[in-house]
């Protein structure tokens, strides 16, 4: 399977109100939710989305491993991590300071760290495993890759509106368009959720993947919860569940 199962969690897989010392926006710090990979109905793996509290800081980090019956030929072991610089009135969340990516998916590895300038409107990318070092221009406000799937989180988010974010995936900067398509209610093993459905427009690596059309539930409340994600493959369709983690929607 060339599909790479973290890209959809993760989305596929990315917020923030204060409720004791959170952000501003949409979940509460820390958060750790715990994801169920299926590709075509059959387990696939599990994946994580954490968020916590360093200093004035918030690190991000997600994770995504197979299962047993796929790794016997097709390895996924993946760990993409963000770290946000301090948050202001006008950008609650902040800006990522750094971005780093291990990635081990069947022949596939990558391990890369960027360094966020943005004063400077730079990006500086260090390939560890190619030992190769660039710079590439960023915007004022730019996200990394896991990051801008809580910026996502954010937003307001009206059926048949869209809003755009500036993403860097660690090679190229996109202007990506996200689309909030409808509400929806939504039957998963921990219950029934009303969400709202968005759906990124972007060629990104990452959060959002670059490969076939990209379905995010949300809850439809202030914390926007992704409950489910789901992205078309060659042959079928991966899906991301919610199943647990450290913080429990109330019962719809």
């Amino acid at each position: 399977m060339k599909k790479s199962l973290h890209p959809i969690v993760c989305s596929c897989i990315v917020t923030l109100l204060l409720f004791s010392s959170s952000v501003a926006g949409a979940f509460t710090i820390p958060e750790r939710l715990v994801f169920n990979i299926s590709w075509s109905g059959i387990k696939a793996g599990t994946a994580t989305q954490e968020v916590s509290r360093e200093g004035e800081s918030l690190r991000m980090v997600s994770t995504a491993r197979s299962a047993a019956w796929l790794s016997a030929f097709f390895m996924v072991d993946d760990r993409i991590e963000s770290l946000m610089g301090k948050g202001s009135a006008e950008l609650p969340l902040g800006l990522p300071a750094s971005y780093t990516e291990k990635v081990h998916e069947g022949p596939t590895r990558r391990h890369k760290v960027v360094n966020f300038h943005h004063r400077q409107q730079q990006a500086a990318i260090e390939d560890l495993l190619g030992k190769t070092r660039t710079t590439i221009p960023v915007t004022p406000i730019t996200y990394d890759s896991l990051s801008c799937f809580y910026y996502a989180r954010m937003q307001k988010m009206e059926p048949g509106t869209s809003f755009y974010v500036d993403v860097f995936d660690g090679k190229r900067l996109h202007n990506t368009q996200v689309k909030v398509v409808r509400r929806e209610t939504v039957e998963t093993d921990l219950g029934e959720f009303r969400t709202v459905l968005i759906m990124p427009i972007l060629k990104t690596e990452g959060i959002f993947s670059k490969t076939g059309d990209i379905h995010i539930w949300l809850t439809d409340d202030e914390r926007r919860i992704p409950v489910k994600m789901r992205s078309k493959v060659k042959i079928g369709s991966i899906t991301a569940t919610l199943m647990g983690g450290s913080y429990w929607p109330e019962k719809k």
